[in-house]
């Protein structure tokens, strides 16, 4: 059987190298976290967006996702509106200032990940990579 826990342990230090280099660039050029970004992201792709669309994207609790959505409403970058097909729920919907400064931070995510990913790796290697992830998540660990 393979060694696996120095692939683990690459696995997290190489997730926590990559989410300290883009944070650090959010929170210097946009005074923003790495998870609001993800937040907005979720928000953007997602149609009728909703906490618990949320909740899954970020992988945290129900109540994690509707707090940091309480924060991002707050600071004036998305707000809840009535969810027409359920009473008990709200969609999530970015404002537009929430909708510039995404793509602002989502610029700057994709330079970084420039910097940190392609730079080392070929795009063959950036494939591979690719392929291999998908493997992992489809497996649903």
């Amino acid at each position: 059987m393979a060694d696996l826990r120095p692939v683990f342990d690459d696995l997290r230090r190489v997730r926590a190298e990559l989410s300290a280099g883009v944070g650090l660039r959010l929170r210097r050029e946009f005074g923003l976290p790495l998870i609001w970004v993800e937040m907005m992201t979720a928000i953007a792709k997602t149609r009728n967006c909703r906490v618990h669309d949320l909740s899954a994207w970020l992988r945290v609790s129900a109540g994690g996702a509707s707090k940091l959505v309480d924060r991002l409403e707050a600071v004036g970058y998305c707000w809840r509106v009535p969810n027409p097909g359920d009473r008990r729920s709200s969609m999530l919907q970015l404002t537009p200032a929430g909708w510039q400064t995404f793509e602002q931070a989502s610029q700057a995510v994709e330079e970084e990940l420039e910097r940190l990913l392609a730079a080392p790796l070929s795009p063959a290697q950036i494939s591979g990579l690719a392929a291999t992830l998908r493997d992992l998540r489809a497996a649903d660990l």
